[in-house]
């Protein structure tokens, strides 16, 4: 799908900004983010420890999952996988959802349903950070942590305006800050809407990327469809 790492940016935004606001600083999709956190809370300077702690198992079988579930499809189309796994993800989205609206109102971060809720929102940002890597997409780009992507696009622009630059090398530049500017921008205003939608709805808010990723899973066997039809 051409938008597809636009769309999960958003999804990536809003999913690791709800989590951020809703349970105590922590981080779902950025996860390697809360060793800053467990840092700071070993010395006295923040909450949820052990919450921060219980979800790098869950990151892990995460990954497993997306690497299992794309080498059971391994002979099949590419589509076919990339459909599971957004599906995938979609249901642990909404089991997010749900251990989210059974935690409310969280006031203890190390109480049992705000860990299973952090458990199950990291699993599902642990299958959207495997999924580029177990079922290539070409010309693909991050969609989960920005750090790279704007350290690439601040290289890009300076190599656009460099007038040393060889214009080969400009329009590869050029070609690549096409693809790296919308999932930024994406990933922003995910974070900003996944914050004001907790503000307002709570974890209901997770239904927005819950429907974004049923959308994809849908439309990776439409324009499997499509593709077939034009070649035919």
């Amino acid at each position: 799908m051409k938008h597809e790492d636009t769309i999960l940016a958003a999804v990536a935004g809003f999913v690791d900004t709800l989590s951020f606001v809703a349970l105590f600083g922590l981080f779902t999709a950025h996860v390697t983010g809360n060793f800053v956190l467990i840092g700071a809370g070993i010395a006295g300077f923040g909450q949820g420890v052990v919450l921060k702690l219980s979800v790098f198992p869950a990151f892990v079988c995460g990954v497993i999952a997306s690497s299992l579930i794309a080498r059971s499809m391994s002979g099949r189309p590419a589509w076919q996988g990339t459909r599971t796994l957004h599906a995938v993800q979609a249901v642990l989205l909404l089991g997010f959802c749900a251990a989210g609206v059974w935690a409310t109102p969280v006031t203890q971060p190390d109480s049992l349903p705000a860990l299973v809720a952090g458990i199950v929102g990291t699993f599902a940002m642990g299958v959207q950070n495997a999924h580029p890597r177990v079922i290539a997409r070409a010309g693909g780009v991050p969609n989960t942590v920005m750090t790279g992507n704007v350290t690439q696009a601040i290289l890009d622009v300076v190599d656009m305006l460099s007038a040393g630059t060889a214009e080969a090398a400009r329009a590869a530049a050029r070609a690549r800050f096409g693809k790296m500017l919308p999932a930024i921008v994406a990933f922003a205003l995910g974070a900003a809407c996944g914050a004001l939608g907790f503000r307002f709805v709570g974890f209901f808010a997770l239904l927005a990327p819950v429907g974004a990723l049923a959308t994809l899973a849908l439309c990776a066997a439409q324009t499997a469809g499509t593709t077939t039809q034009e070649r035919a």
